[in-house]
Parts: C-alpha cells; sequence; structure tokens
C-alpha cells in the first residue's frame, strides 16, 4: 500500500534526526556507568543507569514519531540542518544534566542544565557544589561532556551512528563548522575524532607521568591526567577540583596544559594540513596570523603594565600568572591559577579589559574554541586595509585581494559583510548579557568580564558565577554560552521555526 503523502514533514526530519543524535549520546553514559562499577561506587552506577535509560527512551521516541524520514526518503535541506543541531543540543542540556541532579551535587535542574551546557560549550563555569569530593564516574562525565562538546555532539552522530545520513554536511556546519576535510562527511569527521584520540593519547600519558613527579599516586594521576587534557585539548576549563589548576603547583603542568589548550584552539583543517605535511599553513594562514598577532601584543600590553604596577617582578612569575591567562582566555580554555578576587585586585580594571578582549576575539573557526574566531579578525582587517588602497589609488585599478586560509581564497564584500555581521552579533549579545549583570547590582568591570567568558565559551570568572546568583541571569549565561557556540544562525532557525509552527497551528484554530 502506497504512504500518504506527510503534513508536516518538516517535523518529521527534525524528530527523526534529534533523536539519532540523543540516541547517539546516551550511548556515552556507559563508559561513566561502567567506571562507578569499576569504582565501586554504587549510587552513582544508579544514577547513570536511570540517566541512560530516560536519554534512551526518548530518543526512540523521536526516532519513531519520525521514522517516515528514513522509510519516504525526506533530505534536510540547510535550514533543517541548522535546527537539528540546534534542537540537539537543548534536548541534550536537559538529558545529560539528570546524573547531576541524581547525585545531589546541583541545587536545581537549572543548576544541572548550566553545568551541562557549560560543559558542551567548553566554557567550563560550575555551578556544580562540593566539587572536590565528585564521584569518579560523574567527574569522568563532567569530563566527557566537554570532550564531546569541543568536536561537537553532532560530529559524534555523524562518525559513529550511520553511514548513509541524508544532508549531514548541513547538520555538520549547523553546529559550527564548515570545513569538509575528506570527500564526505563521516570520513571527515572520523579525522576530527582520529586527530582528537591520538592528542589524547599523547597528552594523558605526559600529563600522568607529571602527575605522579609532583607526588600523585599512579590512578589519580592517571584520572586527572585525562581530565586535564579533556578541557585543555577541547578548551573546557572544567578541573576535578575547586582550585583549578592551582592544585597543581606545577611549572611543568601549566606548560603541558598551555600547549594542548593552544594546539586545541587550532583549526582541525589546519590539522589535517600538518598531518598531509603542509607545513607552511602555520605561516600562511590567515588565522594563524591573526591569532598570534593579538596574542603578542595583548601579552605585552599585559606584560608591561603589571610588571610596571609590580605586581610581578620576574619572567617566571609573569609567565606563569600573566602569560598563561591571557592565553587561557584568548583560546577560550578558562584554566585559571590565579584566584578570582587576587585577579581582581591585582590586575586592575586594566587587566580586566585585556582579558575581556582575547575572550570574545576566542580562538580558530572550526576547532574546539570559542569567541568570535581570529579568521574573521583577519578578514575584517584585510577587508578595511583593502578598502583603504581602493580609496589612496590614484588609478582606481581593479585589484583582485585573496587571503589564504588552507587554500586561497577571493576576499569579496560579501565575506567581509558576513564576518563583520558575526562579530556584531557577538558584541550585541556581550552587551546585553553585561547590562543585565549590571541591573542586578553586580559592578559594571565584572559584569562585563562574566559576560565576555560565557559569550566566548571561556570560562574564567572573577567570581560573579555561583549557585546563588539570580536565575533570570543564569538562563541569561546559558542562552550567552548556547548562542556563542552554535554562532548564532542555527539557534536563529531554531526560533523561527518554533514561531513559525506556532503560527501555522494558531492560524488554523
Amino acid at each position: 500500500m502506497k504512504n500518504t503523502q506527510l503534513r508536516y514533514p518538516n517535523i518529521h526530519i527534525v524528530s527523526y534526526y534529534t533523536g539519532y543524535i540523543v540516541l547517539g549520546t546516551a550511548l556515552l553514559m556507559g563508559i561513566p556507568l561502567l567506571t562507578s562499577l569499576l569504582m565501586a561506587e554504587w549510587a552513582p552506577a544508579l544514577d547513570f543507569t536511570i540517566s541512560m535509560c530516560v536519554t534512551v527512551i526518548v530518543g526512540l521516541v523521536l526516532m519513531i514519531l519520525g521514522r517516515r524520514t528514513h522509510t519516504d526518503n525526506l533530505q534536510v535541506d540547510w535550514k533543517l540542518g541548522f535546527i537539528i543541531a540546534a534542537l540537539s543540543w537543548i534536548m541534550l542540556m536537559f538529558l545529560c544534566s539528570i546524573p547531576y541532579l541524581l547525585s545531589g551535587h546541583v541545587k536545581s535542574l537549572l543548576d544541572g542544565c548550566f553545568d551541562v551546557m557549560s560543559g558542551f560549550t567548553t566554557t567550563g563555569l560550575v555551578m556544580t557544589q562540593d566539587l572536590d569530593h565528585l564521584s569518579t564516574g560523574l567527574n569522568m562525565w563532567r569530563h566527557m561532556l566537554t570532550f564531546i562538546g569541543g568536536q561537537g555532539m553532532v560530529v559524534l552522530a555523524l562518525s559513529f551512528l550511520d553511514n548513509h545520513i541524508g544532508g549531514a554536511y548541513k547538520m555538520y556546519c549547523g553546529e559550527g563548522k564548515d570545513i569538509k576535510l575528506l570527500p564526505n562527511v563521516k570520513d571527515t569527521t572520523r579525522f576530527i575524532w582520529k586527530i582528537s584520540m591520538t592528542y589524547l593519547l599523547v597528552g594523558t600519558l605526559a600529563l600522568w607521568v607529571c602527575g605522579m613527579v609532583i607526588g600523585l599516586s599512579p590512578l589519580p594521576a592517571f584520572l586527572h591526567g585525562l581530565y586535564i587534557f579533556e578541557s585543555a585539548w577541547s578548551t573546557g576549563g572544567f578541573a576535578p577540583n575547586t582550585q583549578n589548576m592551582m592544585y597543581y603547583h606545577s611549572f611543568a603542568y601549566e606548560i603541558i596544559t598551555i600547549i594542548l589548550f593552544v594546539l586545541g584552539s587550532l583549526n582541525f583543517g589546519l590539522h589535517y594540513a600538518i598531518w598531509q605535511g603542509k607545513k607552511k599553513e602555520m605561516v600562511k594562514n590567515i588565522e594563524v596570523q591573526s591569532f598570534f598577532v593579538t596574542s603578542f601584543l595583548l601579552t605585552a600590553f599585559a606584560v608591561t603594565k603589571l610588571s610596571q604596577s609590580g605586581v610581578y617582578t620576574n619572567a617566571v612569575a609573569s609567565f606563569r600568572r600573566v602569560v598563561y591567562t591571557v592565553f587561557s582566555a584568548h583560546t577560550t580554555t578558562g584554566f585559571s591559577n590565579v584566584y578570582a578576587r587576587q585577579f581582581a585586585n591585582e590586575w586592575g580594571d586594566f587587566g580586566i579589559l585585556i582579558l575581556v578582549i582575547a575572550m570574545l576575539i576566542g580562538g580558530s573557526a572550526c576547532s574546539t574554541a570559542g569567541g568570535f574566531k581570529g579568521l574573521r579578525v583577519g578578514i575584517v582587517f584585510k577587508g578595511i586595509v583593502s578598502d583603504i588602497k581602493k580609496i589612496l589609488s590614484p588609478e582606481r585599478s581593479i585589484r583582485v585581494q585573496k587571503y589564504h586560509h588552507i587554500k586561497d581564497y577571493i576576499l569579496d564584500d560579501a565575506t567581509v559583510k558576513a564576518s563583520a555581521l558575526i562579530i556584531v552579533c557577538y558584541v550585541v549579545l556581550f552587551g546585553i548579557t553585561t547590562l543585565l549583570g549590571t541591573f542586578y547590582g553586580y559592578p559594571l568591570a565584572e559584569s562585563a568580564f562574566e559576560a565576555a567568558s560565557v559569550t566566548g565559551n571561556v570560562g574564567l570568572s572573577i567570581g560573579v558565577t555561583s549557585p546563588a546568583m539570580p536565575a533570570l541571569l543564569k538562563v541569561q549565561y546559558i542562552l550567552a554560552m548556547y548562542l556563542g557556540r552554535l554562532e548564532f544562525i542555527s539557534v536563529f532557525s531554531l526560533f523561527g521555526f518554533l514561531i513559525g509552527g506556532i503560527k501555522k497551528v494558531c492560524a488554523k484554530d
């Protein structure tokens, strides 16, 4: 019997593929579940069993509701690809917060959702209480979320769930990635995971050895090494303790992590090019040029100012505190080796401004980093220079301007405008979030710092973020992390889809 035509095919498509991604993420809960069982943590094991069952059920229900997508061979267009990516993150935020809520380490579902979104977006701000006494299973889950989120939840699903997903590239782009390294998306996403897992082995081993050298016993040293690697590579900033990097009191630990989070903030396309032997990309690439120019300038300003102020008087202290913090902010990692209040008192408004700029710029496009990206900064700068040259050119000759990003691209007005528009969106979001913080009585400098941290997906805090902060401000921070990570277009597509659906329903009534 011939199938009847679907009345709302888009809803079926969105439901089916969102269920796909939810189901894939549910399977990941098996890792912290197994960890809890191995560590004889029975209560956390039960928490993850319940969470896994609920998530599997939700995923299967969504796939069943959208089953006609598969049978009718419905295709994903660009808008739906963005919608699926954005909706998946919202669904997973609630589902992945269940272990937090069951553990008793968060005060509310909102706080659990906050920490999950902070992990997914590689922000690293924390609402979890009693961080030093979390179960091994929950700690594993926290750091897995930031590691997977850095690569992308959709990227994971596309890597392992299906060989033939219609519109896969559109969903891939919906998560803020747009570089196709290999002929098809599945191979591209698998290569991204190949890169990440290779670094995981090397980075965890280095941190494991370093941990034992500084006095940790083998098992804690391994777990800390794994956790810190996952956060460093994904520029996430989570740590298994309240003191963050200060817990280790190790210059070597800081050296290893700064190498890892700088590498993690670089474009996956650049990693691929280097793996292919194209080492000149490290010099030619506009993103790399932009990153190191802005990093050098911001670091130089900060070191000079703080040296003159007598805060840090020797090179080692300047590197461990200033250089590390600036690079942590610029790569949007959020690791901290300075206490929040100490930072506010010693660095002052100038230091806060330096880090706000660094956090908003962020790392590279198609990487684990946040911010409005060095690529866009480089494109806008080249666009301004090009316009100035055109104005000053006496002959009004037509010159083709190019920029190099893995390959040569023509610098046209549309590219410059698109980059400038995204930057403006970030600045507006930053401004709104700052204003809301001041509305609730936080000082302007502190509100701006925290707003830049959530907008750029950084995770550095000056003390504003806490379980006691107003609920509306928590919601705004979640929204800022979400928008900042998915780079607006996917979220705007989702909002438009929901509003359009509501209008259709109301019109029929």
